[in-house]
Parts: C-alpha cells; structure tokens; sequence
C-alpha cells in the first residue's frame, strides 16, 4: 500500500522582503529630512517664487517692448524658457547653502556617527532640492501662461522639456554642494556662489539673443551649459529641430555631474 504524503505550504510570509540598496534608502531618508525641514520654513519656498516672478513681470512688461526675439516669435514665447533656466540656476544655489549650514551645525558628524553611506547625504540634500525646483518650475510655467505664453508643440514636447531642466537641475545642484562643501558657512556658500551663478545667467541666451552680444561675450553665451539648456527647451516648446540642441544639453548634464559629484562626494569625506 502506497501512501501520499501531502507537500506542506509554502510559508510566503518567511520569504525575505525585498528592499532597496541602503544607499538609496539612505538618500530617501535624507531627502525627507530635508523636505519636512522645508515645510516647517515655507518662507523659503516664498522666497523662491518671488524672484523669478519678478524678473517674469519686468522683462515682460518693461524691456520686453524693446526686445526682437529671434524667428519671429513672441518675445514673452522666447524669455520663458530662459526664465525657467533662471529659476533652475538660482534655486540649486540652496544646495551649497544647505550642506554649509549643515556642516557649521555638526550634522555631518551626527551622519557620521550613523551607518549611513556617504554618498547619501549629498543625494539626498540634492534630491530634496531637485523637488523644491521642480515645483518651482511648474509654478513659473503657469505663471508664464498667465501673461501670454504659448507652447508652440504639445504637452508632451512641454513634458520633456520640464524633464530635460530636472536632469539640469540635478547636474547643477552638485555643482554648488562642491562649493557649500568648501565653504565655512552658509553666509559664505551664499556669497560665493553668486560670483559663479550670475555670469552663467545674465551672459546666457535666456534674455536676450546671444546675436546682439560682443563677439567675446558671444562665444561664451552660445556655448556655456545654461544657454545650451535653455536652447533646447526653446525647441522643445516653441518647434524646429530638437535632437540638435536636446543632446548638447544632456552632455552638458552628463559632463558636470561626472566630474562635480565625486568631487563632491570626495570633499565630504574630508571635511572635519
């Protein structure tokens, strides 16, 4: 006589849970941290908003009459996208002031003193910020659709657009954690970085078209990573060629992130 004996139950519940790699648990964490520390200051998320509104309502409405935009397009068509690049440039600034302070209070010991992955901490104060810009764009794109302007291509081309300045967002804001690393404060992050921040935007195509510029000032506004950027989300939202301006803008993204971030990562580990 053959007897069956009945497999017993798999135990689902015994399984290991799968969970992601501590690094990336670490930097969401950080990140988090750092997002509820902005909902209790919303003054900074204020502060963020005013300035690009201002600049969109003074180019608009003051020099916008004695501006030609290129193509024949409108000019409130042409300033957005560079108002959006202004916005990307000056908000990732809160990065290198957010580690400086960081740093003169002793967090970093504290992280330290945690079994946490170095490279978190900087993810995550860029991650958090990239947030932060992120909906400040948006923001400034309604805004822009408030005082006339148009996209020119579709939701979709609008969407890739706002991704491409995410993925610049990020690049940059390693750019200014090296610089809040190195710097002994937050006042001291704040001041050095507006030497570095200004001549990118203002000697940029995001006002004005880099044509009407000095020759020396030319060759820089036409080939520096934020003219680049702010080109492609131009063709991204108003028409006309995009793979030619797109893929310069990601390399610029690519280049400083390569060389920024383990810079970064490498000056956080030396820092007392």
């Amino acid at each position: 006589m053959t007897t069956t004996v009945a497999a017993a139950p798999r135990d689902l519940s015994a399984r290991p849970a799968r969970t992601a790699p501590p690094v990336v648990r670490h930097t969401l964490a950080i990140a988090g941290r750092n997002l509820r520390q902005l909902a209790r200051t919303p003054q900074l998320l204020v502060f963020s908003l005013v300035q690009p509104v201002l600049f969109v309502l003074m180019f608009r409405y003051v020099f916008g009459g004695a501006i030609t935009a290129p193509g024949g397009v409108d000019y409130v068509d042409y300033l957005m996208p560079g108002i959006f690049g202004q916005t990307i440039v000056f908000g990732v600034i809160a990065t290198g002031i957010g580690l400086a302070e960081d740093r003169h209070k002793g967090v970093f010991d504290r992280f330290r003193a945690l079994p946490t992955a170095r490279s978190a901490v900087l993810a995550g104060r860029s991650l958090a910020d990239l947030v932060r810009v992120v909906g400040v764009v948006v923001v400034m794109v309604g805004v822009g659709l408030l005082v006339g302007f148009r996209v020119h291509t579709g939701p979709l081309a609008l969407l890739a657009a706002i991704g491409l300045l995410v993925v610049f967002a990020f690049a940059m804001s390693w750019v200014f954690a090296l610089i809040g690393l190195m710097s002994a404060n937050a006042e001291t992050a704040q001041a050095t970085s507006f030497p570095l921040s200004a001549p990118l935007v203002f000697g940029s195509s995001a006002f004005v078209p880099p044509a009407t510029m000095p020759d020396w000032l030319r060759v820089f506004a036409e080939n520096q990573p934020v003219s680049v950027t702010i080109e492609a989300v131009r063709a991204l939202v108003l028409g006309g060629p995009t793979a030619e301006h797109v893929v310069p803008a990601l390399l610029w993204s690519a280049a400083l992130v390569l060389v920024f971030a383990p810079l970064s990562v490498r000056r956080y580990r030396r820092t007392g």
